[in-house]
């Protein structure tokens, strides 16, 4: 925690407010994250409802977010990211009110649909982020912001499934509700405009991306690797709970803390990964990328072979990890290709791709589940990062 405090200190008082209402905020969000498909099931008229509304209710945001993040990324680039912010917020707080009343399966996918065509928090949080501090230790930077989605997923899980045992359904979005208005009112009031002249520092040495330069990455090329080990994850997004009810008879609490894992071995691990790659070439973060693929497949492989929660738990945790690696600074080479003044919308298309990515794999992992059986998600998810390896590889030969 000592260590963790001095960290952010190193980057200033604002990156530190940063880092709190994303941790706040992206964890009221995942309070209703692994639980959706219970509630789905339990609003739906028949199977095959309940197959296209479990779905949607994942696959409705990433498209509306994927839709609109390139566009708000310029209107961030435009009017500033600072109130891109405070309106993606918004936008969540007033759609988590709506889905708390509604009653009906597409009801609810068609208002979260709108929940992610007006959110889109992250990516100018981290343009923000860029601009406050300059270009400063990007790959740092990145990774502590997504430290704090993953430590808001964790506690944000564990609290909506303690909610949950508890209480209705609505009571965690009407949490999530409240929680998003208050974090709007505080980055509006506490958060400074940036210097828009501040200069930015590069990430690394060498060109990131010139066609042709000896050594040099295309961007093109480390957006497919995101979007593909973005997909290899979001696999299990819909089967999750249905998996730890059906083959350890697990309880929401229970089913939060272990989902919740998988964000806490990223917060263990991210910061030693951005410290490896610090004043590494971006070659060399596609390598370690390739590396932490081939480990991915084979954790997840082995997860999904066991019928022991309390080692399926640890290999969650060792998966959580691995993946600090991936795509925070996959994310830094693509910031560092842009200019200061396009952050919003470099990232803003990143962010829009993510989703497209995400929203692939959960089809994948809905569509096999439904063929196959539930038994089919881990050796599916196995089968993508080994895809993925062999993409960062063909990739990094390239770049040598």
């Amino acid at each position: 925690m000592t260590s963790a405090s001095a960290a952010l200190r190193g980057f200033g008082p604002v990156v530190g407010l940063l880092f709190g209402l994303q941790f706040v905020s992206m964890g009221a969000m995942e309070m209703s994250g692994p639980f959706w498909p219970i509630q789905i099931k339990l609003l739906s008229p028949s199977e095959g409802a309940f197959g296209l509304a479990g779905i949607g209710v994942y696959l409705g945001p990433m498209i509306g977010m994927s839709v609109t993040s390139a566009f708000w990324g310029r209107m961030g680039d435009r009017y500033g990211n600072r109130l891109m912010m405070v309106r993606a917020l918004i936008g969540l707080a007033v759609t988590q009110l709506l889905v708390a009343a509604a009653a009906d399966v597409w009801t609810i996918v068609a208002l979260r649909t709108l929940q992610g065509g007006c959110a889109g928090y992250i990516a100018p949080a981290q343009a923000y982020g860029v601009q406050i501090t300059g270009g400063k230790d990007r790959a740092r930077l990145f990774a502590w912001l997504q430290i704090a989605t993953n430590v808001g997923s964790m506690g944000g899980a564990f609290l909506g499934g303690l909610i949950l045992d508890r209480m209705p359904f609505a009571a965690v979005n009407l949490t999530a509700a409240a929680i998003c208005a208050l974090c709007a009112a505080l980055a509006w009031l506490s958060l400074p405009m940036p210097t828009r002249a501040a200069p930015v520092a590069p990430l690394h040495r060498e060109p990131v991306a010139a066609p042709g330069a000896a050594g040099a990455v295309s961007i093109p090329a480390v957006l497919i690797l995101m979007a593909m080990l973005l997909a290899s994850r979001m696999v299990l997004q819909v089967p999750f709970s249905l998996y730890m009810s059906q083959i350890f008879g697990a309880r929401h609490w229970m089913m939060g803390v272990i989902y919740g894992l998988l964000a806490c071995g990223f917060v263990v691990a991210a910061p030693f990964w951005a410290r490896l790659v610090e004043h590494r070439r971006p070659r060399d973060v596609l390598g370690a990328n390739g590396l932490i693929a081939a480990a991915c497949a084979l954790v997840t492989y082995l997860a999904g072979g066991t019928d022991s929660v309390a080692l399926f738990a640890l290999l969650y945790f060792i998966w959580g990890m691995l993946l600090g690696g991936t795509t925070p600074l996959l994310l830094a080479l693509v910031s560092a290709a842009a200019a200061h003044d396009r952050q919003g919308s470099a990232l803003g298309l990143a962010q829009a791709l993510q989703q497209g990515a995400s929203a692939s794999g959960i089809i994948a992992g809905v569509v096999a589940t439904q063929l196959y059986g539930i038994e089919a998600a881990f050796p599916l998810v196995a089968a993508l990062y080994a895809v993925s390896f062999l993409v960062a590889l063909g990739i990094w030969l390239a770049a040598r």
